[in-house]
């Protein structure tokens, strides 16, 4: 019997210290999102970041949280009614970090009699810290638990023509009555590293400029070409022009090289150039969270307009749009009608 896992970042209890604290604790002592070895990284998140860290990202969550709770829970949970009504199998919800668990996602299916599911990391672009962890931890759980379960991986979506419309669509429709001087696609940010370790030919990412747009089997998993491939994809759909838009990288961790430019340095440069109207759409995301809401909506419009800017436009994550949950319920209906499934194939993913 087959089923879904629809897998998404996750969010503290509450946003409350005391409840931020030990959700920073999971998501930043993972291998995948600070990649060094196991003591340091305790010597730096427990002994350094935890200790101020979780006193700021409460007041942070405390200013974009809803009455129903967590937005990103929240919204990946209307998705989830959503598409669970557009399709005949079972599909169940799962957070990496946070509640409901990777475990009890699977565990819901598992009660289901389903021994055949599809993962389904809720990231159009394939990242270390996003992607790689989801699909590491589910195969750590299913060897453990489930071993009669055999996993289906749906791959990074970014380039997928009905997700493109759909994000195209939202963009098209958020900008209807604002009169724009530039759109900005703002994607979180990761250190340069992770491109570089994730490069499967070991020899090709090298971040100048030319290599995410030079064909390769590296942009299998190379987050930085996805966004840009996403950006060059959505633009050319909606006829914008060269020079009004343009793509940055938020969220950054001091001490490391993160992709650039910076979201909030080119922000800040805007007015001055003579935008003065300005709409940021965030494409790593599918459901709007801290990053979109307080980040960008908050802080980023707050400085745009410190700056000079006049007008600023945070255009929402896809969410559980209706386009959007029929786009992936469709991917659900063609992989549980298809007469097979793929085991996971961790080395590729480990590459």
């Amino acid at each position: 019997m087959k089923g879904v896992l629809l897998v998404n970042l996750g969010s503290p209890e509450s946003p409350t210290p005391k409840d931020v604290k030990p959700y920073l604790d999971e998501f930043l002592m993972d291998k995948y999102v600070i990649d060094v070895p196991f003591l340091l990284r305790a010597l730096l998140v427990r002994g350094i970041i935890l200790q101020t860290r979780p006193k700021k990202s409460a007041a942070a969550y405390a200013k974009i949280w809803w009455d129903e709770g967590s937005p990103l829970v929240v919204i990946s949970k209307r998705m989830h009614a959503k598409v669970k009504q557009l399709v005949d199998i079972p599909v169940s919800l799962a957070m990496r970090y946070g509640n409901p668990s990777l475990l009890s996602g699977l565990q819901e299916l598992h009660d289901k009699g389903v021994n055949e599911v599809l993962l389904f990391p809720l990231y159009p672009q394939h990242a270390m810290a996003s992607t790689t962890t989801i699909l590491e931890l589910a195969e750590e759980l299913r060897k453990k638990h489930f071993p009669e379960m055999k996993f289906t991986i749906v791959p990074a979506f970014y380039n997928k023509p009905d997700y493109i419309k759909n994000l195209a669509d939202s963009i098209k429709g958020h900008l209807e009555g604002f009169d724009y001087d530039h759109l900005l696609f703002s994607y979180h940010g990761i250190p340069e590293r992770h491109i570089r370790k994730t490069d499967i030919t070991k020899s090709h990412c090298k971040i100048d400029g030319s290599c995410c747009n030079t064909p390769s089997p590296a942009h299998e998993f190379c987050y930085r070409h996805q966004c840009y491939e996403t950006t060059k994809q959505v633009v050319k759909l909606l006829g914008i022009p060269e020079g009004k838009y343009s793509q940055t990288f938020q969220s950054r961790l001091a001490g490391d090289k993160w992709l650039t430019p910076y979201t909030d340095v080119e922000v800040n440069k805007m007015p001055e150039k003579g935008i003065k109207k300005l709409a940021v759409v965030t494409p790593a995301f599918v459901s709007d969270c801290l990053e979109t809401l307080e980040e960008i909506a908050m802080e980023a419009n707050h400085e745009f307009k410190a700056h000079g800017g006049e007008e600023f436009l945070a255009i929402p994550c896809l969410n559980d749009s209706d386009d959007w949950c029929k786009t992936v319920s469709n991917w659900i209906s063609n992989w549980s009608n298809a007469s097979s499934s793929v085991k996971v194939d961790s080395e590729k993913i480990n590459a």
